[in-house]
């Protein structure tokens, strides 16, 4: 009987070792309505930088691999690219953006998100010169940092209203 107790409180301690390895961490903490305010406030000052006209703060918001793609240009990569890209936007006089987010979601993991909204630009016409009015759509995919922050991976944006601006000349 005692060998059959023994046998018992080591079948025992031994399922108990075993149920604690094999247990599932602990769920990773919901971060979701952090990281949409995070996302709201980073476009919010996103729009600030841009009514500033200030092209550093406005480049800041990429990630250093962020992919840009704006109607009747190609797309460009890198974080100077995009800066070089929106250099000429930002100094025209006539410029004015205006973002109005429609929604923005979260991955699961915390890692990523996207904005979503509609856009009014003032800008130039490159070709008559004179000021114009776009409206479109717009998509941002943002990226979690290293460091906590939020950061443009992809910006695209589709024009509603760009079909009628005469494409400017080949250069000769």
């Amino acid at each position: 009987m005692r060998v059959c107790l023994v046998c018992l409180v080591c079948l025992a301690a031994g399922a108990l070792i075993l149920s604690s390895c094999s247990s599932a961490p602990p769920p990773a903490p919901d971060t979701h309505d952090a990281d949409v305010k995070a996302v709201t406030d980073d476009l919010a000052q996103w729009q600030k930088d841009f009514a500033a006209k200030d092209l550093d703060k406005i480049a800041s918001h990429y990630a250093d691999d962020a992919v840009v793609a704006n109607p009747g240009s190609p797309a460009v990569t890198g974080k100077d690219a995009a800066k070089a890209s929106l250099k000429d936007l930002v100094g025209d006089p006539a410029f004015a953006l205006t973002l109005s987010p429609a929604k923005i979601e979260t991955s699961k993991s915390g890692d990523m998100a996207y904005a979503r909204g509609s856009y009014q630009l003032s800008m130039t016409n490159p070709v008559t010169r004179k000021p114009i009015n776009d409206k479109g759509g717009y998509l941002e995919l943002y990226r979690k940092q290293a460091d906590g922050a939020w950061k443009v991976a992809v910006d695209m944006a589709t024009s509603e209203t760009y079909w009628a601006i005469p494409p400017t000349p080949p250069a000769k």
